[in-house]
């Protein structure tokens, strides 16, 4: 029977307060200990939020074909890059 590793500790300390992690992480960086830290979870939203994400991300966007000139894609392909569309 296989037995799972035991869990990497974290190589920072517990902070009492938001105000003491604030505090240490002012005076100190995380890039020498970056490749230790535990991997985070995904975050996973709300199902109400979700679908209301999935709501807004389908009526914002509906593909459509027309026919335009050289000029013309040209000109839209410019005004998308300045409004930063695609």
């Amino acid at each position: 029977m296989k037995t799972k590793p035991p869990a990497a500790k974290a190589p920072l300390p517990k902070f009492r307060s938001d105000e003491a992690a604030a505090e240490y992480f002012d005076t100190h960086s995380v890039a020498e200990v970056w490749n230790q830290l535990p991997e985070g979870k995904p975050a996973k939203p709300s199902k109400a939020l979700a679908n209301s994400i999935r709501k807004r991300h389908a009526a914002a966007k509906s593909p459509i074909s027309i026919r335009l000139g050289p000029e013309q894609i040209a000109a839209a392909k410019k005004i998308a890059a300045a409004k930063s569309v695609g």
